[in-house]
């Protein structure tokens, strides 16, 4: 049935192909490969196009007066949008221009909370 003295037919199992061509199917062989590329779809590539997704409709959701946080770890409120350009209020007569792609995360819109 199972062999469990399956370290003696390591040998065996590292031998070259018969020479008469018998054997196994291309499609046999390319199995492995395939299988490997399909796990890597499902393990890496799937699930980061899932989070960027997300990431994009994150960024587009910004509004006026949401609270941010840039990429280079400025938080800050909305104040303005354009195109690709936010403008962040981060402080009192304090603004500054960042690439909307620099959001990282977003807090909705909420009352200032003064300084105590």
């Amino acid at each position: 049935m199972f062999d469990l003295n399956w370290v003696g037919q390591i040998p065996l199992m590292m031998a070259p192909p018969p020479a008469d061509g018998s054997g196994p199917p291309a499609w046999v062989q390319i199995l492995p490969l395939v299988i490997l590329f399909v796990l890597m779809y499902f393990v890496l590539l799937r699930p980061q196009m899932k989070r960027q997704k997300e990431t994009e409709k994150l960024i587009q959701s910004v509004k006026t007066g949401d609270r941010v946080l840039a990429a280079g770890g400025i938080y800050g409120t909305v104040a303005n949008l354009k195109d690709a350009i936010v403008i962040l209020k981060v402080a009192d007569n304090v603004k500054l221009e960042v690439l909307r792609s620099s959001i990282t995360s977003v807090e909705k819109a909420s009352e200032e909370k003064p300084a105590s």
